[in-house]
């Protein structure tokens, strides 16, 4: 009895001097990393023909990935063309008649000028005038009956150009650009797949910097300020290891702490999230854990 006495005081004494010991080592924040991950969809339907990307590559920006079939595409265009010839073909007639009476026009309005000129100079007489005006009206009215006796086939042609609009966009659409430089974090398509608007393909994001998100108290806040340098400490496999971080972002209201936070006492006290971003060596993986640590000669 004494014996297990005598264990049970050193266990005692030991955990104290451990938790005396660690008492000020304690770090201001903890968090996970995260990055901001960008899900890449199909924009058009069809067969996926040609899809290059692999789970952990790293694409730059704006690179060709692959693309959807667009015979369909293609073959309705031509089919639209024709129809847009055709219709063009049957109005030629109309339009040239109209492109007569536009250089008619022209020269009556020249000669409008002229008379006005004439008659500023008391060379010319009002009748003249009032003649040119005449014609002047006579050929706008008769633009005017050509256009409208033209108007159904005018707005075909439009109707035939915007669908050509469409199917061009339709195509563009159908080639697979990525958006962000980054790595592949999941790949949810393979070539020959079957596809269709709004399915995703893959998902990536920006590893090269990696966001930690934490969680301080009020009292913390009066130390911290955008930009501000800060020591971000990791798990290895010895010691901790430490990266430099720069607060990019912090909340402007106060929430309840995320169920993450181990002890029900502190997941509901009031915290604020804070978020640093640190280069990342390769280390650095979303969802890691990490701690923040405030430099206190900043």
């Amino acid at each position: 009895m004494k014996t297990y006495s005598t264990i049970l005081g050193l266990i005692i004494n030991i955990l104290s001097f451990t938790s005396c010991g660690n008492g000020n080592e304690k770090a201001d924040g903890y968090g996970n990393f995260e990055a901001t991950e960008i899900t890449v969809s199909a924009e058009n339907n069809g067969k996926l023909m040609q899809f290059d990307i692999d789970e952990g590559n790293t694409i730059e920006k704006d690179k060709f990935i692959g693309y959807i079939d667009t015979i369909p595409l293609s073959l309705k265009r031509e089919q639209l063309e024709v129809s847009k010839a055709v219709i063009s073909s049957k109005s030629k007639g109309v339009l040239s008649q109209i492109n007569v009476l536009n250089a008619k026009l022209k020269t009556a309005n020249t000669n409008k000028t002229r008379t006005e000129n004439l008659i500023k100079d008391s060379a010319g007489t009002q009748k003249q005038l009032d003649d040119v005006l005449g014609e002047i009206d006579v050929l706008n009215n008769q633009i005017r009956n050509v256009e409208i006796q033209n108007a159904p086939v005018v707005n075909e042609l439009k109707g035939i150009d915007v669908q050509l609009k469409l199917i061009e966009d339709q195509i563009q659409k159908s080639k697979i650009i990525n958006p962000v430089s980054g790595t592949v974090l999941a790949k949810y398509a393979e070539a020959d797949e079957i596809t269709s608007f709004g399915k995703p393909l893959y998902k990536i994001a920006d590893l090269s910097t990696m966001q930690l998100r934490v969680y301080i108290i009020e009292n913390q806040l009066a130390s911290l300020k955008i930009g501000q340098e800060v020591t971000v400490k990791i798990d290895d496999a010895d010691a901790m290891k430490s990266y430099v971080g720069k607060i990019s972002w912090i909340a402007s209201e106060a929430e309840f702490t995320p169920k993450i936070i181990q002890t029900k006492e502190e997941r509901v006290a009031l915290v604020y999230a804070v978020k640093v971003d640190v280069a990342n060596d390769g280390s650095l993986k979303i969802g890691m854990p990490a701690e923040l640590w405030i430099n206190t000669n900043n």
